[in-house]
């Protein structure tokens, strides 16, 4: 049999909880929805870098930002890097890549800083060279070119007309949108016109209760969520309807996710689960009934596992793994916790359990990835508080846990940077002094809990009204 052909469907910015599958009722992600149930949905799919270029990097190389060199946006990818593409080119497969690349230095793109791909219509960076209903890309001579329709529309397109044309030999695909990524220039969310979505019957809790953006952007992101899903639709449509549904692989996941100016002045950048949580799902040879997988999935797995599942090897400076074995066997041995490197608002480092979330930070230096010291600056336990609006750093009752968490993510650090940073404790404090997280728009008493007597941590108002309805 030919080897599996491989798309990657990457999405910009996109929260986990904007899909059915993570409980959003807003009916956003029929097709992802359904395709996740018949394939295999990892859902806790976590990205190890909370910005646009460091994510990438690592997606496309299966290590970490620090280990790419590319911590920070506007660091071009190494052109020694060894990528996706290049060693899906080793294996036979004709690569090609669509849409937003920031991985170069600048624009066009020249081809020395393109990963590899064979063919390519992209911009590096696609929020400042197009608007929503002009999307303008360069092809591999850097010629401009310039696509019709609603921008999700046109790189849809240009995928499928890349599958047409391709679909005698195997091939790997990545189609990079910019949604539901804001326009920069304009700092507003362009759904397809008239497509914007009324957010009256469901807003994350996490939004509710620290207010930020939302109540101006939600109804264009969830507008552009809905688009993406209907776009994933016509592929997989398309795939069906020349024959290559059973042989390709498909990958659908996003680079981080949006906070709405809620944890700090800007979109990402933050330890939270709406900032390094995203949608992904997995269909195709090796993943159709997988199942929902609830195995920590980090950006790093993203290529060891392409690979693997097209049958290629994963090389061993890939500091990543595949989760396929896990997929086939949900009692193979795996990792119990990710670690998160976060730059530009800070720079900041947080280890992600199955339940919990510790988080350090330190200021933010442009010219250094890392630091010489950290301070915590954040414990949640994500079990009794999904939303994270508690805490917990600081906490007498919690130093136990608070004390583990530290020591590895120090190991982390130490493996993946080869730096022994110091950590210093959070203020201690005891239950009923807690005050609201950062940037909370909620009155204190209104958060205060005592962990002594309960073992659920019940928060706010807002968060108490969303999980009964």
């Amino acid at each position: 049999m030919r080897k599996p052909n491989v798309i990657v469907f990457f999405t910009d910015q996109q929260r986990f909880d904007s899909t059915g599958l993570h409980g959003n009722p807003m009916g956003l992600t029929p097709n992802f929805d359904r395709y996740g149930r018949m394939g295999t949905h990892l859902f806790n799919s976590i990205t190890c870098q909370p910005l646009c270029g460091p994510a990438r990097s690592c997606m496309q190389t299966g290590r970490y930002a620090t280990q790419t060199g590319c911590w920070r946006n506007h660091i071009p990818l190494p052109e020694d890097a060894e990528t996706l593409a290049k060693l899906f080119n080793k294996g036979g497969y004709h690569t090609g890549y669509i849409g937003k690349w920031h991985l170069g230095s600048d624009e066009p793109v020249v081809q020395r800083e393109r990963g590899g791909y064979k063919e390519w219509l992209a911009a590096n960076l696609l929020e400042f060279s197009s608007d929503a209903y002009d999307t303008m890309l360069w092809d591999g001579e850097n010629r401009k070119v310039k696509l019709p329709g609603y921008r999700v529309d046109a790189l849809t397109d240009a995928a499928i007309r890349f599958i047409d044309r391709n679909q005698q030999q195997p091939f790997f695909l990545f189609m990079s949108f910019l949604e539901p990524h804001h326009q920069n220039h304009l700092d507003n969310y362009p759904p397809p016109a008239g497509r914007g979505v009324d957010v009256g019957h469901w807003v994350p809790p996490d939004l509710v209760a620290l207010r930020g953006s939302w109540p101006q952007h939600l109804g264009g992101y969830y507008g552009m969520v809905r688009r993406l899903d209907e776009a994933f639709g016509r592929l997989m449509d398309a795939l069906i309807s020349l024959g290559l549904l059973d042989n390709t692989i498909v990958l659908f996941t996003s680079d981080h996710g949006c906070h709405f100016k809620t944890r700090n002045a800007e979109y990402k950048r933050s330890c939270h689960e709406s900032s390094v949580r995203v949608p992904t799902i997995l269909t195709g040879p090796g993943f159709g009934g997988g199942g929902e997988v609830r195995h920590l999935f980090s950006t790093i797995d993203v290529a060891p596992t392409l690979l693997d599942a097209a049958g290629l090897p994963v090389p061993p400076g890939m500091t990543g793994r595949s989760i396929l074995p896990v997929v086939r066997d949900r009692s193979t041995p795996w990792r119990d916790d990710l670690f998160i490197q976060i730059s530009e608002s800070q720079t900041g480092r947080a280890l992600r359990t199955q339940r919990w979330k510790y988080a350090v930070t330190a200021p933010y230096d442009h010219d250094r990835s890392s630091a010489v010291s950290y301070a915590e600056d954040a414990l949640y336990d994500l079990e009794n508080d999904p939303y994270e609006l508690v805490n917990l750093a600081g906490m007498v009752p919690f130093r136990s846990v608070a004390n583990d968490l530290k020591e590895r993510l120090l190991n982390h650090i130490d493996r993946v940077e080869n730096e022994q940073p110091a950590i210093v404790d959070a203020p201690q404090c005891e239950p009923l002094q807690l005050m609201p997280d950062k940037g909370a728009g909620v009155a204190p008493d209104r958060l205060a809990i005592d962990p002594y007597k309960s073992p659920l941590l019940e928060v706010s108002e807002e968060f108490a009204r969303h999980k009964r309805t």
